[in-house]
Parts: C-alpha cells; structure tokens; sequence
C-alpha cells in the first residue's frame, strides 16, 4: 500500500469520525427536554412574613433593691402568684433601724437648742424693750452705747434662733430620708402577677439596682394575661408589615396547634447582627405580635414562629414560583444608550435587562419566553397580573430544566417526580 492511499484511508477514516459526532450531537440536539407543564389556573393566594422569636409577657417587672442588705425573709416562691402590694422578701434592718434611732435622737437635740435659742431671744428682747422704757422715762439713766449693745444682743440671738429652726428641718428631714430607706428592706409587689424568675434565696446579699441591673434582678413578676412574642424580620420584608396585621403563631410546646396574633409593633430602628464568617451584617426590624388565644400553661421565653399574613387575593390567576425565571433582554443588548442600533460589542447594563418572564409551551411543544408581571407572591405560586391568561400552558419544572430552556426549545412533558415543594427554590 503507498503512502498516498494510507492518508487517503486516514482521510476517510476523519471526516467519518467527524460525521458520526455531528450526526450525535444534532441527534442530541434534536432530543426533546424533559419538562412539567402546567396550566395557568385561579386560585387563592395568600402572602405572608415568616419568622421565629420567643414568647414574653407585655408587661413584667424586674424587681431589684434601693439598698443593699442581706436577705433575712423570702416569702414566695417561683410560680407564685402575687397581688400588687403583697410581702415578698424583708432584708436585714439593722443597720437602718439604728441610723432612724441617730436621726430621731439629732432631731431631739435639734428641737431642744432651738428652744434654748428661742429663749435666749425671749430674753434680750425683754431686756432691750426694758432698757427702752428707762431711757425715755430717765435718759440719763441709759447711755447710747448700753441701747446700741442690747439691740445687737436681740440680732444675734434672732439670727441663732434662725439657724436653730433651720437645723430642727434638717434633722427633720434626715430622719425622713432614713425611714425611707428602713421601709425599702421590707419589698413588695408592685404589680399583680406570677413570679417567672426567682435568682435569690434566703442569707444572700441584695445588691443596689444602680450599681449592676443583671446581677442585682430579685426576681420578676410577669402579666401573663396579655403576651407577645418579639420576632426579628428582614428588611426586604419588614416594609410588607402594618400594624394590625393577622399572624398564624405556633409555639413549639403546643406543636399540634396553631393561635393566632395580631401585630401591634413595628420597630423604627434596626437590629443589626454580623453573618457568620462574614463581615457583612443582616439587617433586621423588631416586629411585635400579640398572642390573642394563648394557651393558659403558656410561659416565658417560649420558641415562637410567626406567619404574619401581609395580602391575600381571591381566585386570580396564578402561576408556580418555580416557573418564573429571568432572561436577559437582548434587545436592549443590542442598542445603546439611545436606543439605536450599536456597532460596538454588547455591554452589560446592571438593572436594565433582567427579565422576569416564564416559557410557554405552544402547539408544537416548542417553548417561548414570554416576559410577565407578578403581584403578591402566596406559598407556591405567584399572583399574575400581566402577560398570560387562564389554560396558557407554561413550563412548570424542573428548576435545572428551566434554567437550561432557550426560545425555540422542543420539550416533552412528564410526570413529575417528586412534589414541587421539593423542588429547589430559586434565588
């Protein structure tokens, strides 16, 4: 065999090989894809916020101490329930009674060098007023200077009877001030409620309030008849949120049964938290909802989740969420700025060519990107409110098929798999 037929034969043997991979490739090309359609149907949507927080009390009180003491008599327990104005712990009053005893003694020894003043004043006045009468009767009697001596006598002891006065006031008042603070060892309820939190226990030290809140708590007494749960929404959502708003609320301690809530709270700043492993920080709004049949073994700090009903529509037309993507719009590609026709290659323009839209499927199983517009997003499908009518058939799954899917694309419908709540959501 030559050379020259051997690279005829290799020839052959190529173009053969290449053949069979183009004839492959538009075999596959040609290959319908596997899709789920569905039709676009009515149906009632409802639109919803949800998010997780704990149960509180609207209103409790942290009790703590005005003064500092060791704690001599606890009378109750947690769990108990208390009046306004019931006993609940005395601590030791030694130390107060006896500085009400100094006080009460100063105020005794006050009172009396004020008497001794007023006498004192009593009697240089009588002497002056004496002196006074003598000296128009006789003034040879009385000499200026005696008058002039009495007269200041009578200042001076108006001015100590003055201060006398002013000193009684003030052991007055030192005697009220440590009353006061003998009454603040014996404390009681401020409020009607149930005692949640107990961190005390007889011979234990109270501490001033003032100094350190955390560590100088007593105890808490909580209404348990009005309670709330605090929940931390997105800021993408919490703008979807008005104030009485109805909530589903399911508690994990009554895991079977579902109450309902109404919002009665939307914070006006955020709360800002740091993402793990990132130095990005989610942006969070408290949102308040009040539980309105809460069960009656409910406690404090119990796991909430909350579906706070934001919209809801009746019988519109509606679509899976699945089966909306987005497309670049190549038309606007194709133009520049002004909208002519651009010799250039084509620059992407964040923001102006994402298309939201979904594929139709027409008579001949070949799909179309029809753009659409959404309204309330419910569970599974989105309200449709432009783009599409009722018995359209569209492209409803899988996630990976849709993504793939190009105008003009031949597809064959399937069974679905799976439930479409399986399937993966999209960004």
């Amino acid at each position: 065999m030559t050379k020259t037929t051997k690279y005829i034969i290799a020839g052959v043997v190529v173009v053969a090989a290449a053949g069979a991979a183009y004839g492959a490739s538009q075999k596959n090309k040609n290959k319908p894809t596997e899709v789920r359609v569905e039709a676009v149907e009515n149906r009632d949507l409802v639109a919803s916020v949800t998010a997780s927080g704990q149960v509180r009390p609207h209103t409790k009180v942290d009790l703590s101490s005005d003064i500092t003491g060791k704690i001599v008599k606890l009378e109750v327990k947690e769990g108990d329930y208390v009046t306004k104005g019931q006993f609940l712990l005395e601590l030791d009053a030694q130390q107060y009674d006896a500085a009400v005893q100094r006080a009460e003694a100063g105020l005794a020894n006050a009172k009396a060098s004020g008497a001794q003043s007023t006498a004192s004043l009593t009697q240089a006045q009588s002497n002056y007023r004496r002196q006074m009468e003598i000296r128009k009767s006789n003034p040879n009697l009385v000499s200026e200077d005696q008058l002039e001596q009495l007269k200041t006598a009578v200042e001076v002891n108006t001015a100590l009877a003055d201060a006398a006065k002013h000193n009684v006031e003030q052991a007055e008042a030192s005697v009220k001030d440590s009353k006061v603070a003998l009454a603040k060892t014996k404390i009681y309820a401020p409020m009607s409620g149930r005692v949640t939190r107990l961190v005390v226990q007889n011979g234990e030290t109270a501490i001033m309030g003032t100094l350190n809140k955390d560590a100088a708590t007593l105890l808490t007494i909580s209404d348990m008849t009005v309670l709330e749960t605090k929940v931390k929404v997105d800021e993408t959502d919490v703008s979807r949120i008005a104030l009485g708003d109805s909530a589903i609320i399911q508690l994990d301690a009554f895991a079977d049964t579902t109450f309902l809530g109404k919002v009665v709270e939307i914070s006006n700043s955020s709360v800002k938290a740091a993402s793990a492993g990132s130095s990005d920080q989610a942006i969070d709004y408290e949102v308040t909802i009040r539980l309105l049949n809460p069960p009656k073994d409910t406690k404090p700090d119990f796991s909430a989740t909350a579906k706070i009903i934001t919209d809801s529509r009746k019988q519109v037309l509606s679509i899976p969420i699945i089966a909306l993507t987005v497309r670049e719009n190549e038309a606007l590609v194709n133009k520049d700025t002004t909208g002519m026709p651009s010799a250039k290659a084509p620059v992407k323009q964040v923001g102006k060519k994402d298309v939201e839209g979904v594929f139709v499927v027409g008579s001949d199983n070949k799909v179309t990107f029809r753009p659409v517009k959404v309204g309330i997003a419910g569970e599974k499908h989105f309200e449709v409110l432009s783009g599409l009518k009722l018995g359209d058939k569209i492209v409803g799954g899988t996630y990976q098929a849709i993504r793939e899917l190009k105008d003009g694309t031949i597809v064959r419908e399937t069974k679905p798999m799976t439930d479409a709540k399986t399937e993966k959501k999209k960004p």
